[in-house]
């Protein structure tokens, strides 16, 4: 019997200049799509996810495991 694990990846979508979004998952290097919606990116990014997972499995290689993350924001003057 194999035990599931539910791995959870903290996801950054941004606006693409040419519209859509494009999503990255900062833990994976290199593991980034996009969609024409959030909702699609989204589809998308788990899809690309998996398969990252499953390369690293692959070549016996352990999924990264996030640790707790904490998002902020800082505001600075654009004036030099």
């Amino acid at each position: 019997m194999q035990i599931s694990n539910i791995l959870t990846y903290t996801i950054l979508f941004d606006q693409a200049e040419e519209g859509g979004y494009i999503a990255h998952v900062p833990l994976l290097p290199g593991c980034h799509s996009q969609g024409e919606t959030l909702e699609e990116a989204e589809t998308n990014i788990r899809e690309a996810i998996e398969v990252y997972l499953a390369s690293l499995r692959a070549h016996g290689e352990e999924a990264p495991v996030e640790r707790k993350v904490f998002h902020g924001s800082v505001t600075v003057s654009a004036v030099a």
